[in-house]
């Protein structure tokens, strides 16, 4: 069964086609809780930029760093040993969380421009599903996103993780990324889309 799909420039509209709209959200809501936006408002441009300078700031600034890293060397013992074991408990991914303070990469040009531009256009578009969701649930308008606060003036904690998957030299010793469930309230995801790999498991509530 294929995840909703959903036009999400649609809830801009009237009648029908909105209320249509509406309905396929709280069903992904509901019944997913995971869905995949079309027609999001951010440029297609600025994603393409976004994966340019994110490709290079892995390739150089980190890729050393996670050949030396501590997964990594525990992986090549591990295949030297050639004991037939797996490395478990661990995720073969190397991953950086931007935050609006945080000490920028300084090697890749663009980089940091990109991601604040980027990050920019996340939050305004994590606002907007919140304020759907605050209408499907009769709720009023910056109810969701009011929960996420503090309550003392500061807001919800607002981080951007990007995540590389390095080729690994002996896939068959590791699982890749484990299956997880993301922490937070609204997650936007923006998948790569020349290696895929990512999978939804749906649960149903028992009543």
């Amino acid at each position: 069964m294929a995840i909703p799909v959903i036009d999400f420039s649609k809830v801009n509209g009237t009648g029908e086609e909105r209320a249509r709209t509406m309905a396929q959200i709280a069903n992904g809501c509901e019944e997913w809780g995971f869905f995949q936006l079309m027609n999001h408002g951010i440029p297609e441009e600025l994603l393409e930029k976004v994966k340019k300078v994110c490709s290079e700031y892995f390739k150089l600034e980190r890729e050393e760093i996670f050949k030396n890293s501590a997964v990594a060397n525990t992986l090549k013992a591990l295949a030297e040993k050639n004991s037939g074991e797996n490395l478990e408990n661990v995720d073969w991914e190397d991953v950086i969380t931007l935050l609006d303070d945080n000490e920028w990469p300084s090697k890749t040009p663009g980089f940091k421009e990109t991601m604040i531009e980027y990050r920019a256009e996340l939050k305004k578009l994590a606002e907007k599903v919140m304020e759907v969701m605050d209408e499907n649930l009769s709720l009023p308008k910056g109810s969701i996103k009011k929960a996420f606060d503090d309550g003392e003036g500061q807001n919800a904690f607002f981080g951007t993780k990007v995540s590389h998957y390095p080729p690994c030299p002996h896939p068959e010793l590791v699982n890749g990324l484990r299956a997880h469930t993301d922490a937070g309230g609204v997650i936007l995801l923006f998948q790569d889309d020349v290696v895929g790999g990512l999978q939804i498991l749906k649960r149903w509530a028992m009543d």
